[in-house]
């Protein structure tokens, strides 16, 4: 085992402790945390497995496979961000929703108290 291997597993476990300390400390809710527990198993299993990192290297045309696992955590990274875009643009819509309802319920309110002081 080389010392950037025995690394990348360290790494990827502080990792893993991190997620699951974030989740057990209600910081990070579980159905976004999946996504980061698969990518960080993923890093795990390939720093452990290096013979399936080196195949893959090979393939891709990476001469230096432990640089490959950088490409799997920017990979991984970007289908975070991804996932977490299309969570703000839902989110973004129903504020725009609840915005518009309570402008028409205060609109509602004003009026029933305009019509209230007028009897």
């Amino acid at each position: 085992m080389d010392k950037i291997q025995i690394y990348s597993i360290i790494g990827s476990l502080l990792f893993l402790l991190f997620i699951l300390r974030l989740i057990k400390r209600h910081k990070l809710k579980e159905e976004y945390s999946i996504l980061w527990l698969f990518v960080v198993s993923a890093f795990l299993l390939l720093s452990i497995f290096r013979y399936v990192l080196e195949r893959f290297a090979d393939l891709v045309g990476i001469y230096y496979a432990p640089a490959a696992l950088l490409l799997f955590l920017l990979i991984g990274v970007v289908a975070i961000l991804i996932h977490y875009s299309v969570i703000i643009s839902k989110l973004s819509g129903q504020n725009k929703i609840l915005i518009q309802e309570i402008a028409l319920l205060k609109q509602k309110i004003s009026e029933l108290e305009r019509g209230e002081k007028n009897e």
